[in-house]
């Protein structure tokens, strides 16, 4: 593979140095401490766990192209390595948790220095470099140009517990991805306690049955050589059998209490502990495979490349550290009498704690080829191609913002092909009932190798699944982590490697929520990417509660790094789509949150203008997050603003106001969180970069101010800000609790959506 062969006498020197770093990494973030008084922090014990693997992995294994997600309590190691190698200046090793310093947590947006994945967020970082090894994948058989290499995860064993760990692991496509390695800390402890039973051997089957090649290490070469003595069986079984919490005791134990626990009765066992000295017997039961490079190496060596591969490395938690083995060592910070005793076990000088190798020394020298042969050159960027932003139909008839959806991305294989293959969509098994059929039959389904199509020749088959590596749509498994998780690593194709694309994910927008944690932390790690929700909301009427969606409104009113957008008609629906594609694949890019409707709307509702300056106009005003649909002939004695789907019936209650005597302006408003930083940046306050101030005087002229009723298929509270504009009255419509199952008018009605309960607002606010 390429790697480097070291000494097994420069390596424990290179790992004791990063030992050294990374506790003291953390030592000096809390010894500037917090002028607060908060405790800063850190986590000594597990970067220890990690010292051996990481230097076996860094210094010996990797290769430039190759692509690694460090578990969350181990950043100060990368740091330390990152240090070693040159990538980092001195001046950031005292800023652990620091303003403007090293994050608590590796951070490919945040850190100053390299990071490949974003971890921090249980089991989203240990899985994100799966969706990195679709991702390349994708890229490489469209674009070419993203090169070969593995994809690590060094993953706690505390964190196998999530479940979005299992999810991932299980999904079928995962079994093709071969470059996946996992290397697992299994030091046996959480947070708070020694875990009563890690149950090694259940993982071991647990990867085994999705097809994983699973190579344990568990024991060093000195237990190995011990094995093989007279009584070496029964020591073996002896540690074997013992519980977690009864094997870390022993590691706090001095010699003699380990002479008098470890027999406890096992035949040949306590000759074989009196003939060893206190010092081998101490280590011994501390040489676990994770702390042993030559374990390490043999386990490297043995991966199999064709599928993805898992290693159970035992470890101590605080492994060369005075906590080591302490069932409470987890956020515990060395004192400073035991940070110098720690400087003298691994040749550190205290005052001096940043120092590196000399270049001439064998550490010196194997740190240099390490850095040279991981070496990266930046990356060759290509941009997206132009995309339109009207492809120029006016859509008549009734028609669903769901199905404009698949009707524009249609369009946009005919007005810009080359844009187009730029696009890839995903879906968890929802591709007909989001009405993508039409776009998967055009672009085809992704998949490594070309697939047979059993029913192609099937003329009752309407969705045909050609899968191909020239497809531009990935099928995933019921599991909205998967999805979005997928939607993450494709959207930060353009930062890895150079080469953006445009990932869309459409789901059931109920089970937006389920997939935020995960997509925002995709977000939060650069990934740029546009999530679909459809159907949404108690328009989803016959669906009842389970499938009706109350609070994802406000996603995109909330969520960093994102623009939502509710279109109420299938134009807007078009040009929306389009804007989002087009900040996306760059360093200034966004994401994109478009909730969308399977309510039949009568499209001339929407008035599009004829005139193409008018109709631009009106584009714009989509964009930028509202505009008005309706305008009264004189001043307006009320205002009615809604969004998505009830803009029929908020068109049919200002017809009857009007009937009695009302004048009313409607306005449809696209996106409430482009509104909402519009109100923040006209008061001086930050906003995000695609906020237009301009559009709430478009919107909302002063002139026109008027008491206000707001309405949309969603939590009220989303656009109770609008009262604010202009300071005025209002009222304020929408879903406040579970839905129920009906047709549209009786939900509407259950839920005050109806033409009666603005009618009957707006009454009231005259």
């Amino acid at each position: 593979m390429g790697t480097q062969t070291v000494t097994t006498d420069t390596l424990v020197e290179i790992e004791k140095r990063v030992l050294w770093l990374s506790t003291a990494i953390v030592d000096a973030a809390n010894r500037r401490g917090d002028p607060s008084g908060l405790k800063v922090g850190g986590h000594q014990a597990s970067s220890a766990s990690m010292t051996t693997i990481m230097t076996s992995l860094w210094f010996e294994h990797l290769r430039a192209g190759d692509r690694v997600s460090v578990k969350p309590h181990a950043s100060p190691v990368l740091h330390a390595i990152n240090y070693l190698l040159g990538e980092l200046d001195e001046r950031y090793l005292s800023t652990l948790r620091a303003f403007g310093g090293l994050q608590s947590y590796p951070s490919r947006s945040k850190d100053p220095d390299p990071v490949d994945y974003s971890t921090g967020s249980v089991g989203i970082g240990a899985t994100a470099p799966i969706w990195g090894a679709l991702a390349r994948r994708y890229v490489d058989t469209h674009f070419g140009g993203a090169g070969q290499g593995r994809q690590y995860s060094l993953v706690g064993d505390a964190e196998l517990d999530e479940g979005a760990v299992w999810e991932a692991i299980l999904d079928p496509m995962v079994g093709e991805l071969g470059e996946v390695v996992w290397i697992v800390d299994l030091n046996r402890q959480s947070l708070d306690r020694v875990v009563p039973a890690i149950g090694a051997p259940r993982i071991e089957g647990m990867f085994s049955a999705a097809g994983w090649q699973v190579l344990t290490v568990k024991y060093g070469r000195l237990l190995h050589e011990l094995f093989d003595r007279p009584g070496g069986d029964a020591l073996r079984a002896r540690i074997d059998t013992m519980q977690n919490a009864e094997y870390q005791r022993l590691l706090r134990c001095d010699a003699d209490e380990v002479r008098t626990r470890l027999p406890d009765g096992h035949a040949g066992l306590e000759e074989l502990v009196a003939g060893l000295d206190d010092d081998t017997l101490l280590a011994a039961v501390r040489n676990l495979g994770g702390h042993d490079t030559a374990a390490l190496r043999d386990a490297f060596s043995a991966i199999d490349d064709t599928r993805p591969t898992v290693i159970l490395a035992y470890t101590v938690k605080g492994h060369g550290l005075a906590t080591a083995g302490h069932p409470q060592n987890h956020g515990s910070i060395l004192s400073a009498d035991q940070v110098r005793e720690l400087a003298d076990a691994v040749g550190a000088d205290p005052d001096d704690p940043w120092r590196r190798f000399d270049p001439e020394s064998p550490a010196g020298e194997v740190v240099a080829a390490a850095a040279q042969r991981l070496h990266r050159d930046p990356v060759d960027d290509q941009p997206v191609p132009p995309l339109p932003t009207d492809i120029g139909r006016t859509p008549t008839g009734r028609a669903t913002t769901q199905a404009a959806l698949g009707r524009a991305l249609l369009d946009l294989t005919r007005e810009a092909p080359e844009a187009a293959g730029r696009v890839v969509t995903l879906c968890p098994d929802v591709s007909s009932s989001t009405n993508l059929g039409g776009w998967v039959n055009k672009v085809g389904v992704w998949s490594t190798a070309e697939r047979k199509d059993w029913f192609d020749d099937d003329p009752e088959t309407i969705l045909h699944w050609r899968e191909r590596p020239t497809g531009q749509h990935l099928e995933l498994g019921i599991a909205e982590g998967n999805l979005v998780g997928a939607l993450g690593e494709l959207g930060a194709t353009w930062s890895r490697w150079g080469r953006p694309v445009l990932p869309i994910g459409v789901l059931y927008d109920p089970f937006v929520e389920r997939a935020l944690e995960p997509w925002s932390f995709g977000i939060y790690a650069g990934g740029q990417s546009i999530l679909v929700g459809t159907p949404s909301g108690v328009s989803l009427a016959p669906e009842g509660g389970a499938h009706q969606s109350v609070t994802t409104p406000s996603v995109g009113l909330e969520q960093p790094g994102c623009v939502t957008y509710e279109p109420a008609f299938a134009i807007d629906t078009e040009w929306t789509l389009l804007a989002s594609l087009a900040r996306l694949g760059r360093p200034d890019g966004t994401s994109a949150y478009l909730r969308l409707s399977t309510r039949p709307v009568d499209q001339t509702l929407a008035a599009v203008p004829a005139d193409p300056a008018a109709r631009e106009r009106r584009r714009r005003q989509v964009v930028a997050g509202a505009y008005p649909l309706r305008r009264a002939a004189g001043t307006p004695a009320l205002t009615i603003a809604v969004a998505g789907a009830p803009t029929t019936e908020a068109l049919a209650a200002a017809d009857r106001l009007a009937e009695l005597g009302h004048d009313v302006d409607v306005v449809v408003v696209t996106s409430p969180g482009l509104l909402f930083d519009a109100l923040q940046a006209r008061a001086g306050r930050p906003a995000r970069p695609q906020t237009e101030p301009w559009i709430l005087e478009s919107a909302f002229p002063a002139r026109r101010a008027a008491p206000l009723v707001t309405l949309l298929d969603g939590h009220p509270h989303t656009l109770a800000f609008l009262a604010g504009v202009n300071r005025v009255p209002a009222t304020h419509l929408g879903v406040h609790r579970f839905g129920q199952s009906g047709d549209l008018a009786s939900v509407y009605a259950h839920h005050g959506l109806d033409a009666d309960t603005v009618v009957a607002a707006g009454l009231d606010l005259l």
